[in-house]
């Protein structure tokens, strides 16, 4: 069963601009963060991966800038697979205030399976797509 994960980030300061806000470039850190815990969260972690010998590079993002978060916020950063074809796996991501409707970002990571060996994309495995996206 496809799930979707939910977890909780407290803005340090050092993820903040001179402005006083988290910095554009820091929101795809923590769609990396959620990325990690959903995969956790169905059975199959990046380490595995890795020790099948197979990875998924980012082959594309993309973010939508609604809303600034700020120093000691605290977060959730929302993450589920949004579609898998081929090769491709797309994870989308909502980031809100905790206990508050409004999304501050949202976006998602393109992900392309590939063999560790020849850094060439390979299909995914089936016990994967069997845990991650059905």
């Amino acid at each position: 069963m496809q799930r979707k994960v939910t977890i909780e980030y407290r803005v340090p300061y050092a993820d903040t601009d001179m402005m006083g806000v988290v910095y554009y470039g820091n929101y795809l850190t923590m769609f990396e963060r959620a990325r990690n815990e959903l995969m956790r969260a169905n059975g199959y972690t990046y380490k595995e991966c890795e020790a099948e010998g197979w990875g998924l590079p980012v082959t594309h993002a993309e973010c939508d800038y609604k809303g600034s978060a700020r120093y000691d916020d605290l977060l959730e950063i929302s993450a589920w697979v949004q579609a898998q074809k081929g090769v491709r796996l797309e994870i989308a991501c909502e980031i809100r205030r905790k206990g508050e409707d409004a999304v501050l970002v949202s976006g998602f990571t393109r992900h392309a399976f590939i063999d560790l060996k020849t850094f060439r994309p390979c299909p995914p495995p089936e016990r994967f797509v069997e845990m991650m996206c059905r």
